[in-house]
């Protein structure tokens, strides 16, 4: 069995690939491969790898657990520190965090924050109000977009010459010396302040390992979004555009929340691919306002398991996780984030209140309105607002039964399409998808979902937590002290939790199973397929493979149906992205030259926008109910 490796802070491993010679650095993906299974853990906590009978490579990680320093990387060669095998035995080990975990927000003084402490808004709210200045719906001048300094413009211009070069060389020549030079540019990135443009670079890093090493876990339409969020975001910021949510904050600013009332919601476990576990816990105030509390640190599926029922630290509170998803809370000098985080400092008071159902107080109105509102709502939001945590709606529905990998379920609205529930998080450790099986043997059953719409699929939910539905005979029957919800990442639903087998006949008869046919797919019905294919040939294998593809009578085979399906634009930047890739340009002398990879990554990330915004829009029409209750047909 192969050693746990520590992890390596993403610029001591480009400091090391960049002192190799050209020589070296050729050999640098052989030397890489296997250096994981030859890895000893030592007494010390140190881990050494084994070159030959002359060199040794030693990782001595710090406290953290983390190699954050070149000198916590040796070798025993002659050619020390530029070796190969330090590099590569760097190069095996996983990638670290942009940054450590952020610490616990300091009380902020009443006379600094009186003005502000009656005043918290939820993060709708802010979202409502950025899409009016970006519409100009606002009387009012917009606030200046402050300038970017010339370390930012620098920064960003060499992360995006750096992303354009690894997307022209795809996931086939991107290897450690490519990964490398994006680790590089990332760090210039941060400590430029841009730690947006820097967690951008490091997803992509990651996506380009993992599709290498060929983990079970990657998905190639993953790393695509990816790189159109790392070329996106530097594009923007090296044009010396962009505004303060594309630069981002290293670290989350808390603000004066006053006094708050809060109700416990749900709750969910959090794992990261970084080795990071925990919870999070969804609160309510009266006035429909939304928090969160959370708890994740290193631990992996141990601790994100275990969180659950770990305690609440805020205020000296002397409550659990568990306790508080089903419970409540009066918070005194509340300090809380733009995404709704509440803090924890010293200055912070909070004392338990009994809970309530969601049937009553400030979870009621969240299963009052029809899914497809709430899911437009978050579509015509800013994608930042939409992305975050809190982005959670509700709505009942009746299970029709399972299909492929997920649960077909119809909302209780009349003429409501089909939506899809697929788990929340697929680990099998993790009660998910166990429970979502159960669900998806009782056809009929009346089911109150809560959940985070999955905004990359067609109607489809990922729930978190489900209920009864009032007044509903074959429905859930959940213990009193679960106080009406089960969490899907905590708690396992058992046969006793659902209703008796002589009422399921009845129950499927009303709710009128569809079979998996019958459940129409826009994203995968509508010719942009073919543009999203065109796509993902150029991430995995690099700018030649998209000049292959298109040559002969492949690109008007693959454009024609765009334009027959009035798609005209998708087909414009596609032909153009054909061509961008099959460009060869030559010197003076007539010999072919290397092209720049900038015109190729535009020519991409124009295409990639483009779908995105397309795909965004059939996504938006899924969700939305026709008069013969179908699911609105793809162009």
């Amino acid at each position: 069995m192969s050693t746990e490796l520590p992890p390596v802070a993403p610029e001591v491993l480009a400091e090391a690939v960049e002192s190799l010679t050209a020589r070296l650095r050729k050999k640098l993906d052989d030397a890489t491969a296997g250096c994981a299974d030859a890895a000893t853990r030592e007494t010390d906590g140190s881990v050494t790898f084994r070159f030959g009978e002359d060199a040794v490579v030693t990782l001595r990680p710090g406290p953290a657990g983390t190699v954050t320093a070149a000198g916590q990387a040796t070798c025993t060669c002659l050619l020390a520190p530029r070796c190969l095998h330090r590099a590569a035995a760097l190069g095996a080990a996983p990638l670290a965090d942009a940054a450590p975990p952020e610490p616990e927000p300091e009380p902020v003084p009443e006379s600094a924050g009186s003005a502000a402490a009656g005043t918290e808004r939820a993060p709708a709210a802010a979202s409502a109000e950025a899409e009016a200045e970006a519409e100009g719906a606002s009387d009012e001048p917009a606030e200046s977009v402050p300038a970017l300094t010339a370390a930012q413009l620098g920064a960003a211009a060499a992360l995006w010459h750096a992303a354009a070069e690894a997307l022209a060389a795809g996931v086939t020549a991107g290897g450690a010396v490519v990964q490398a030079e994006l680790l590089r540019a990332a760090h210039t990135a941060r400590l430029a302040g841009l730690p947006r443009a820097e967690a951008a670079a490091l997803r992509v890093v990651r996506g380009l390992r993992a599709a290498r090493e060929r983990r079970t876990a990657h998905r190639l339409g993953d790393l695509t979004g990816s790189f159109r969020e790392l070329l996106h975001t530097a594009g923007v910021l090296a044009s010396g555009t962009a505004g303060p949510a594309l630069t981002g904050t290293s670290r989350r600013a808390y603000t004066p929340g006053g006094s708050l009332q809060v109700q416990g919601l749900c709750r969910e476990p959090v794992l990261s691919a970084t080795g990071y576990g925990g919870v999070v816990t969804h609160l309510l105030a009266p006035d429909g306002s939304r928090y969160s509390i959370s708890d994740v640190r290193p631990g992996g599926l141990a601790r994100a398991r275990g969180a659950g029922r770990a305690s609440v630290a805020l205020g000296g509170a002397t409550l659990d996780h568990a306790g508080l998803a089903r419970g409540g809370l009066r918070i005194v000098g509340a300090t809380v984030s733009a995404e709704g985080r509440l803090g924890a400092g010293r200055g912070v008071k909070a004392t338990p209140l009994p809970g309530a159902a969601w049937t009553d107080g400030p979870a009621a109105p969240l299963f009052a309105r029809p899914a497809a509102e709430a899911v437009a709502e978050l579509l015509a939001a800013p994608a930042e607002a939409a992305e975050t945590e809190t982005a959670l709606i509700g709505c009942d529905v009746t299970v029709v039964g399972a299909a492929g990998d997920h649960l077909l379920v119809r909302e209780a609205v009349p003429h409501a399409p089909l939506l899809r529930l697929l788990p929340a998080h697929p680990h099998p450790e993790l009660p998910h998808t166990e429970n979502l099986r159960r669900i998806a043997s009782y056809p009929g059953l009346r089911l109150r979902v809560l959940g985070r719409p999955d905004l990359d699929r067609a109607a489809t939910l990922r729930p978190v937590a489900v209920g009864p539905v009032p007044g509903a005979q074959y429905t859930l029957r959940l213990p009193e002290d679960w106080l009406g919800r089960a969490d899907l990442g905590y708690d396992r639903l058992q046969g006793e939790h659902f209703p008796a087998p002589d009422a399921a006949t009845e129950a499927a008869g009303e709710a009128g199973p569809v079979p998996a046919a019958d459940a129409p797919d826009p994203l995968a019905d509508a010719p942009l397929w073919r543009v999203r294919r065109l796509l993902e040939t150029g991430v995995a294998g690099g700018r030649r493979a998209v000049a292959e593809a298109a040559r002969g009578t492949a690109a008007q085979a693959a454009c024609g149906p765009l334009r027959r399906a009035g798609l005209t634009a998708a087909a414009d930047l596609a032909t153009a992205l054909a061509a961008e890739a099959d460009r060869r340009p030559r010197d003076a002398f007539g010999r072919l030259a290397d092209p720049s990879p900038d015109g190729y990554a535009w020519a991409w990330l124009a295409a990639a926008t483009h779908l995105a915004a397309a795909e965004r829009s059939l996504v938006a029409a899924s969700w939305t109910a026709t008069p013969n209750g179908a699911t609105p047909a793809a162009p």
